[in-house]
């Protein structure tokens, strides 16, 4: 009977602690637009830190399309903050073709969420103006700040959670 109870014990706290601090983010496509959605997870603040999504080594080599002409295929996007963009401390400029972008994070509270809207081409598929969530697998996500550098891959969901400083 002990012994339960101390796996009892030392699961929630496992569980505890990886829900004090952390960013989900995930990948929506979409047509004409296609979604990230950033959402503190944790019950802490994320502030002054830096988020960088990075397509580099997704499945589907994606990058940006926010231009008529350039590296996209088709249909264009600009980038547009559609929830959250008071959390960050500038918005970030995206150049067509890019496969990154670092958002810098001034304040986060727990709960809330930053969600942009953009264009998202993969390279080397058959179907270029869509993706899949098969096709950002792989791509990273990192989290830094001060004190802390973490990285977290997306996963065949188009879902990836990256762990940030506690409180």
């Amino acid at each position: 009977m002990l012994s339960k109870s101390i796996l009892a014990a030392t699961l929630g706290l496992l569980a505890a602690t990886s829900l004090q601090a952390g960013v989900q983010i995930r990948f929506i496509e979409g047509a004409p637009k296609d979604r990230f959605v950033l959402t503190n997870v944790g019950a802490c603040e994320v502030d002054a830190s830096t988020l960088k999504i990075d397509l580099s080594q997704s499945a589907g080599r994606l990058i940006f399309d926010v231009t008529e002409k350039g590296a996209g295929v088709e249909v264009f996007q600009p980038l547009e903050f559609v929830e959250g963009a008071d959390a960050l401390r500038q918005i970030p400029a995206v150049v067509d073709g890019q496969d990154s972008i670092e958002l810098e994070i001034a304040s986060l509270p727990a709960g809330d969420k930053l969600a942009f809207t953009i264009d998202v081409d993969d390279t080397i598929g058959q179907r270029e103006i869509t993706v899949t969530g098969s096709e950002i697998e792989g791509a990273t996500v990192s989290y830094s700040d001060a004190d802390k550098t973490s990285i977290a891959t997306f996963s065949s969901e188009a879902l990836v959670n990256v762990t940030t400083t506690g409180c």
